[in-house]
């Protein structure tokens, strides 16, 4: 036998067998699947019945309206009220001329030293790598903090900021000296 021989001979081979895997039309398999589907039945919860709805009849009518207009001028005249007496406390601040050092808040500046001139304390302030003169009466940070007190390791300030309900209140507050501070 030559190899043509050889591979006709097994090229018959292969398309019969090919030829009987493939016959049938797939009866088998659709009877297997109709099985199947026959099997597997699915469940169906029936829905719950709805809940009858019970109207309730409102019994708020009397009482005041939250947003009538009534209430809320009561209520700005209230706020205004309570405004004025806080405002008195910053009223004053409000109407001076500010100071060069209100700019910048109290974590920003430095008391580098102090020294006595004319008699009278003076606190040597560093901001921005500029010193500035601070004495008894000049204003410090943006609290309205006016320098109370000079001594030689501190500046001590009362400063007027509002509170968590936005009332007016005082309050003390130091810059503390900075020694080696460049």
């Amino acid at each position: 036998m030559t190899t043509k021989h050889l591979r006709i001979g097994l090229v018959l081979a292969l398309s019969t067998v090919l030829t009987a895997c493939g016959g049938g039309d797939g009866e088998e398999l659709q009877q297997w699947m109709n099985e199947q589907r026959n099997l597997v039945r699915p469940k169906i919860v029936p829905i719950a019945e709805p809940k009858v709805f019970e109207p309730q009849a409102y019994e708020q009518l009397a009482a005041v309206d939250p947003f009538s207009k009534e209430k809320l001028t009561q209520a700005l005249q209230r706020d205004g009220a309570q405004s004025v007496a806080n405002g008195a406390l910053v009223a004053p601040e409000l109407a001076r001329r500010k100071q060069p050092l209100e700019a910048f808040p109290l974590d920003a500046m430095t008391m580098v030293g102090s020294m006595i001139r004319d008699g009278k304390p003076v606190a040597l302030v560093k901001v921005n790598n500029l010193l500035y003169q601070v004495r008894p009466g000049d204003y410090l940070g943006q609290n309205y903090g006016r320098v109370m007190k000079i001594d030689e390791t501190e500046v001590a300030l009362r400063e007027i900021v509002q509170d968590a309900v936005g009332e007016w209140i005082e309050r003390t507050a130091a810059l503390q000296l900075q020694e080696g501070a460049k």
